[in-house]
């Protein structure tokens, strides 16, 4: 497993706990030794905790972008069942970075869609990174209208560094293409639920994340930039990226504090790629949970009520 600088102390102590254990004789009775040993483990995992309670902004950046982390693809193959994927935008082609489909969770259909990165070099190319282009917002807007068509709920998993910037992009009209998606999903008679599973960055994590329900994993940003990118712009240098990840208050703690998101799903102590299985159920559980409260509501009751949380937003008073 790729180890991030920060956690090198306790990955460290891991190792030798591990190798202490090993070296232990089989069938020990030693029953000093045994403590000593279990003595050892409880402060390693008091140490843990520690350093995962007390992330500060730039370390849940790095947790979020961890390449052992599930991606979007890893959700839907381990949360739903029977899911039918679907191509193109009907105008342009395929966007491979954005991807989406029917499904089923235990037994309800669902429209889902989301950002896919890839795990290695030429998966990363093919997916551009998890970058859509202009095409992959209208390929999303496409599914959501048939989810609409068919009364079926909309699940969108937002992991993305941004949407594609490249001038190819810009020709194609990616700015029209994510306002078309902002107005229309605020207007959607089915519920709709975005989840930020990694990172969530600028308009491109907007596009695909205007819902009823917009929930973070704890270990996620959600920002209008990149702590990078604002550094770049008010330093001239990404020097100051820390600094930056703190004053854009990115976290989902914050978020939530700030009343941008409706909900934080828990992580694995350390991050899902600790303990896929575990995020999972997680996510599943609070999807479960929130389609259970939309889908008996009337749509008009669910589109006033989007309509209004997302136009309270930044109100000064």
């Amino acid at each position: 497993m790729h180890v991030l600088d920060f956690e090198k102390e306790v990955y460290d102590l891991e190792k030798q706990l591990e190798k202490a254990r090993e070296s232990a004789p089989k069938g020990e009775t030693n029953g000093t030794k045994n403590q000593t040993l279990d003595e050892f483990a409880s402060s390693v995992e008091k140490l843990k905790k520690d350093l995962y309670g007390n992330l500060n902004g730039w370390q849940k950046v790095q947790l979020s972008r961890h390449p052992d982390r599930p991606y979007t693809l890893d959700y839907i193959q381990n949360i739903t069942q029977d899911f039918i994927e679907m191509h193109g935008d009907r105008n342009i082609g395929d966007d491979k970075a954005m991807i989406g489909g029917f499904a089923s969770i235990d037994g309800q259909s669902v429209m889902v869609i989301g950002q896919q990165k890839g795990r290695n070099t030429k998966d990363r190319q093919f997916r551009n990174f998890g970058m859509p282009n202009p095409e992959g917002y209208r390929k999303a807007l496409r599914l959501m209208k048939m989810a609409e068509k068919f009364n079926k709920p909309i699940i969108t998993f937002i992991d993305t560094p941004g949407a594609f910037p490249g001038l190819e992009a810009e020709e194609r009209g990616q700015g029209e293409a994510i306002a078309m998606n902002l107005r229309e999903m605020a207007v959607l008679k089915v519920p709709v639920i975005c989840i930020i599973i990694g990172e969530g960055a600028s308009g491109g994590a907007l596009g695909i994340g205007v819902g009823d329900k917009v929930l973070m994993m704890e270990y996620t940003w959600y920002s209008v930039i990149s702590p990078e990118s604002c550094s770049s712009i008010l330093w001239r240098s990404w020097d100051f990226k820390e600094q930056a990840a703190e004053a854009l208050q990115l976290t989902s703690d914050k978020m939530l504090k700030l009343g941008l998101i409706d909900g934080i799903i828990k992580e694995p102590l350390g991050g899902a790629h600790h303990d896929p299985e575990k995020a999972y159920g997680n996510v599943k559980a609070e999807i479960k949970k929130h389609l259970k409260e939309l889908m008996p509501m009337d749509a008009d009751e669910r589109i006033t009520q989007r309509i209004e949380k997302f136009s309270n937003m930044g109100v000064y008073a």
